[in-house]
């Protein structure tokens, strides 16, 4: 029994040591963490002054003069090696380490605004009526600025070579393969490429998934055309594409409900409607225009959906005397993250915020991004930061956004938190 007892409390010892080493090893782990977000920290008021400049000098997709100036400017003033005019308005920093290594990682920030007109109180709104960044990817510039800044003052801290890639165009889906067509990755060899941007949840956390992330976007056209008439005297002798169009809009809801499967994700949406005029209201059109947009996460579920909005308007058309001309414009890609580097993104991002703060398996989001492409030629990952604090809701795409300059320092911290692991493996 002595024995028993003896042996129970020497476990106990041990125990509560190692309890004591789990948790001392937690604690250094959470002041290496604090220490990082402190140092960007002190960053911070430099790049929100930096972000509030882009902001109130907003610049339409494929016209970034002013503000990919100012991030070369801002790189060569670090010491960087800047490239400009790739893919027309891209720039292109180029960071080597001390010591001399082969491997390479390519870090992208989007820079173009929206068509809006922004209500904001804030001194440094919009100075150019009907842009405005509405998306935040002036808080991207900054943040990618602003990890060029903190790695060029610690060229020691990882071994290889960093290129932070500032895109055009994002908006109009056409900056990724403009730079990519300029030869981007020939040029700036990497051998992974990431991509971050905020969005509309609690600050200081990040989300993520292998696998599909952001869909395709598509976008289609359909014009009714019949004979038109009075819509008095002589509805009865006329083909009424009014009618028509009403049957198709409620046609169009049939392809998601009945043709795809129910464990398949798609979205099909008007957002234009054309015909006749309120002045002569009495006047039956004899043609209508339809537009909208599709999205997708497969290439099947793309391909069918596609194929139904030509079969139905085709066929009601037809039905009901009248003709259709049918135009589907596919656009941006289904984004895909792979699967190595998406374990890699989310290490950097618990390295920041510590591990419960990071989601690893996320819903994936019907919005698109052109980011997709580059992921189409090198492997990479695509992750989510949290914009939004208990003050600040940031609805993406909304004339009242703001980026939220509290969340420089999450963002830089993780550009840098991902350059030193994936450099230093």
């Amino acid at each position: 029994m002595i024995r028993f007892l003896s042996s129970t409390i020497l476990y106990s010892i041990l125990l509560h040591n190692q309890i004591s080493l789990i948790c001392t090893l937690e604690e250094f782990e959470t002041k290496m963490n604090d220490s990082l977000l402190m140092e960007v920290r002190d960053m911070q008021a430099e790049l929100a002054i930096i972000r509030q400049d882009i902001h109130a000098h907003p610049e339409m997709a494929m016209e970034e003069k002013r503000t990919s100036t100012l991030v070369a400017s801002k790189l060569k003033q670090w010491d960087l090696t800047v490239t400009e005019g790739v893919g027309r308005f891209g720039v292109v920093g180029t960071l080597a380490s001390v010591k001399p290594c082969n491997r390479s990682i390519g870090l992208r920030a989007d820079m173009d605004a929206l068509q809006l007109i922004e209500r904001n109180n804030a001194t440094y709104i919009s100075t150019k009526l009907g842009a405005m960044h509405a998306c935040g990817h002036d808080g991207h510039t900054a943040m990618l600025l602003g990890a060029a800044k903190y790695l060029s003052e610690h060229r020691d801290s990882f071994c290889g070579t960093v290129q932070f890639i500032f895109q055009p165009g994002e908006e109009r889906l056409a900056g990724a393969i403009a730079m990519i067509n300029d030869s981007l990755f020939e040029r700036f060899p990497v051998d992974a490429i990431y991509g971050l941007h905020n969005v509309p949840e609690q600050l200081g956390t990040f989300s993520i998934r292998a696998g599909p992330l952001m869909a395709a976007s598509d976008r289609w056209n359909v014009t009714f055309r019949g004979t038109g008439g009075h819509g008095g005297a002589g509805a009865h002798l006329a083909t009424d594409v009014t009618v028509l169009q009403a049957q198709f809009i409620m046609a169009l809801q049939t392809i998601v409900s009945r043709n795809i499967n129910a464990i398949d994700s798609a979205v099909i949406s008007v957002g234009a409607i054309q015909g006749g005029s309120f002045v002569s209201a009495n006047v039956m059109p004899s043609e209508i225009r339809i537009g909208g947009t599709a999205r997708t996460l497969t290439a099947s579920v793309r391909d069918l959906i596609e194929q139904r909005i030509n079969e139905l308007a085709t066929n009601l058309a037809t039905a009901f005397g009248c003709t259709a001309h049918v135009e589907y414009r596919r656009g941006g890609i289904t984004l895909v993250n792979h699967d190595e580097q998406t374990k890699r993104a989310i290490k950097a991002a618990e390295a920041v915020v510590g591990s419960t703060n990071v989601t690893k398996n996320r819903e994936p989001l019907m919005a698109s991004e052109d980011f997709a492409f580059m992921l189409l030629k090198r492997p990479g990952a695509f992750i989510f930061m949290g914009n939004n604090d208990g003050a600040v809701l940031n609805k993406l795409h909304s004339p009242n956004y703001n980026f939220n300059d509290d969340a420089i320092p999450y963002g830089v911290a993780y550009w840098i938190s991902l350059v030193q692991q994936e450099l230093n493996d």
